[in-house]
């Protein structure tokens, strides 16, 4: 039976009359495919920085400037680790009771706020501008994943959806999703063009970013492992060091950060209490999710907890579509782990749409439908996701009271 490369099994093949040896970066459109990708991410921050603007001046529940409200919640914590650095050990309560400290927090965004500083940049701006300019890098990235494995209409499509998405407010802000995306979707688009120094280095940032790195890790580990098979069965001379080596780099990035807070703190297990006793983090296979959505599909009483049970439920549909179409391997692989991690654990509901974001794998059947659509169908379909996700996620950080 004849098999076929992942490219070619996608449902929206690149342009076929394009020489096979095309770098990426020609087949994204050169500088000019970046811009429009990255002109685009610049059209959604304005637009959402603008109702940050609007929603915050008619909050009452909320207060602050724009700039400030861009700085909130997990902003001040980075904002800690980066000027004050690590504890040594648990935080108590007066009761003695254990509580958050910064040690939950992975060390790459803070270590690159910390990095600007030292040029004489205030923190709190720093933070920021290491937000923005990742989320630069995150347009780059997604373009160049989208046009890899679907081509140049989709990278832009990958783009726009994921950058408008409901929580995407969190590229504004001094959260370490932006740098996140831009490692993950940079690392896949380095391996599935066989690109392994950059592939290895982008998944061990993204190892060192958040937890969810280590879905990123075991994705690698699949591309590493296809190529080798392929080189085997070529019987060619081809090194299989390379994609092994990207791969294990990648891996060792989670348990190096939490076996250095174990032994920071003298409990190989300090991560995961910490966890638990600031944020009620604990994986409990999703029981706490499924009690969440039923209770608040039938006695939701405010309308933010019923439309993240919908946001849920639809997230996991768009992923059954994106399966059923079979992506690439690694793009699933890392889908299905970080999805698992989102859904099995408890901790606060209304943090679940934010740590979806940089899945990817619920955004394919929108991306794959854009690029097949016409260009006026699919520019009015994205217009509308933008208008609703960008609104969402200014409302959250304006109007609703509770962390995200």
């Amino acid at each position: 039976m004849a098999t076929t490369s992942p490219s070619e099994a996608a449902p929206v093949a690149p342009d076929e009359t394009e020489n096979h040896r095309e770098t990426l970066w020609e087949k994204a459109g050169g500088g000019t495919g970046v811009a429009v990708a990255v002109g685009l991410l610049a059209l959604t921050r304005v637009a959402q920085l603008l109702m940050i603007w609007w929603l915050g001046g008619a909050s009452t529940q909320t207060g602050g400037g724009v700039f400030q409200r861009l700085l909130v919640w997990d902003g001040g914590w980075f904002l800690r680790v980066a000027m004050d650095g690590y504890p040594h050990g648990y935080t108590y309560d007066a009761s003695h009771v254990l509580q958050a400290n910064e040690l939950a927090f992975f060390p790459l965004y803070p270590m690159l706020i910390r990095g600007v500083t030292l040029l004489g940049v205030p923190a709190s701006n720093a933070a920021l501008g290491v937000a923005w300019i990742a989320s630069i890098g995150a347009a780059v990235a997604l373009h160049l994943l989208g046009t890899t494995l679907y081509g140049k209409r989709a990278g832009w499509a990958l783009v726009a959806i994921c950058c408008t998405a409901p929580v995407s407010v969190v590229l504004s802000m001094a959260y370490s999703e932006s740098l996140f995306i831009a490692m993950v979707a940079g690392m896949l688009a380095a391996a599935h063009r066989k690109a392994w120094l950059p592939a290895g280095l982008l998944g061990l940032g993204a190892a060192l970013t958040r937890p969810t790195g280590a879905a990123a890790a075991i994705a690698l580990a699949v591309a590493a492992l296809m190529t080798v098979r392929e080189i085997r069965a070529a019987k060619s001379t081809e090194s299989i060091w390379s994609p092994l080596a990207a791969a294990a780099t990648a891996l060792a990035g989670v348990p190096l950060f939490l076996g250095w807070v174990g032994w920071r703190v003298g409990d190989w297990s300090a991560w995961f209490k910490i966890q638990t006793a600031g944020w009620g983090t604990s994986f409990d296979y999703g029981r706490s999710t499924v009690t969440f959505v039923r209770d608040a599909l039938t006695t939701g009483d405010n309308w933010v907890q019923v439309s993240v049970a919908f946001l849920l439920l639809a997230a996991l549909a768009a992923a059954g579509v994106a399966l059923a179409r079979k992506p690439w391997l690694p793009l699933a692989v890392y889908g299905v782990i970080a999805m698992v991690l989102v859904y099995g654990q408890a901790g606060f509901y209304h943090s679940k749409p934010r740590l979806l974001l940089p899945v990817l794998l619920t955004l394919l059947p929108g991306v794959v439908a854009a690029a097949r659509a016409r260009p006026r169908v699919a520019i009015l379909a994205i217009g509308g996701w933008a208008f609703f996700g960008l609104w969402y996620g200014a409302y959250l950080i304006t109007v609703w009271p509770y962390t995200m």
